[in-house]
């Protein structure tokens, strides 16, 4: 593709438009000529889902370089421009409203602007300047769609109605003209199980219980006292030199254990709800729908 304000009108149909920042706009769809000059003047691109809206561009000012087309505007300011049919011709108030917008100054184009065709492709009619068949790309079933047109050689029809070649299914039989998206949705919800059982047994363990205890025991203690008058008899009523003994008894507390069975609790086991958020993941399927465009696309241009 050339670059500078001579442009390639093949080039031009491969482009991609991009605004003054860089960012991608769209695909060109239509290229409309000047019939004084026979140079490119605007283009239409493709915005939407699927390509469906076509906006016009002035190429004043733009730039090419590969396959990108770059504009002097923003992608808003061409996303927001006038919609205007690219049906192969601009009103002089279509070209009024788009002038406006874009900052151009009053067109000046007086009547109904006509688009011509600037190859030979099969969409238009030779010396007439009027499209045999509008292309407006692949619609969801993959085929192209278009209206028809006035005949070879004919002028301008006024008021004649149009006919949509309607697409088919290449798959199965048709059955309209559009194609069923289908995905699955995740439904989550809760079911009741038994998640484990809790019994309660009892058997005998044995531990050691401390505690102090206050005890007493006697101890011997020997006394000596000296012979009086008061204890003289009671020392001299045995005989003179004997052995002899004396016993004292002692004694002691000493602890001692016994136990007793006491009931202390009464012990049973129950249940209790516990809410709780758990994640839960899973797969689902879904069908996507991809254009698939190898229809050739028409140029077109209009007269001042």
């Amino acid at each position: 593709m050339a670059t500078g304000t001579t442009f390639d009108v093949d080039a031009l149909r491969r482009a991609t438009v991009h605004a003054s920042d860089g960012s991608k706009i769209g695909k060109v769809g239509e290229v409309y000529l000047d019939d004084a000059t026979d140079r490119p003047e605007w283009v239409t691109v493709r915005t939407g889902l699927f390509g469906s809206w076509e906006t016009f561009v002035p190429l004043a000012g733009a730039t090419t370089s590969d396959d990108e087309l770059r504009v002097p505007y923003s992608k808003d300011q061409v996303k927001d421009a006038p919609r205007t049919d690219a049906d192969g011709q601009l009103t002089p108030e279509e070209e009024e409203r788009l002038h406006q917008h874009y900052g151009l100054g009053a067109g000046t184009t007086t009547g109904t602007t006509t688009g011509t065709t600037t190859g030979t492709g099969a969409g238009y009619t030779e010396g007439t300047g009027q499209r045999r068949g509008e292309y407006e790309g692949l619609d969801d079933l993959g085929a192209a769609r278009g209206e028809a047109g006035p005949a070879a050689g004919a002028g301008t029809a006024t008021g004649t109605s149009t006919t949509r070649a309607e697409g088919h299914d290449t798959s199965g039989p048709t059955t309209d003209d559009a194609m069923t998206r289908s995905e699955e949705r995740l439904e989550v919800g809760t079911e009741r199980r038994e998640a484990g059982r809790a019994r309660l047994r009892k058997h005998v363990v044995t531990e050691t219980q401390t505690q102090q205890v206050p005890t007493s025991h006697e101890e011997v203690v020997v006394e000596r006292e000296p012979i009086t008058d008061r204890n003289r008899g009671a020392a001299t009523s045995g005989p003179g030199l004997s052995d002899e003994e004396h016993e004292v008894v002692l004694h002691e507390e000493v602890p001692v254990t016994s136990t007793t069975v006491e009931p202390v609790e009464r012990v049973r086991v129950g249940t209790r709800e516990v809410s709780e958020e758990r994640t839960v993941s899973a797969d689902v399927r879904k069908e996507e729908i991809d254009l698939d465009e190898d229809a050739p696309r028409a140029d077109t241009r209009r007269e001042r």
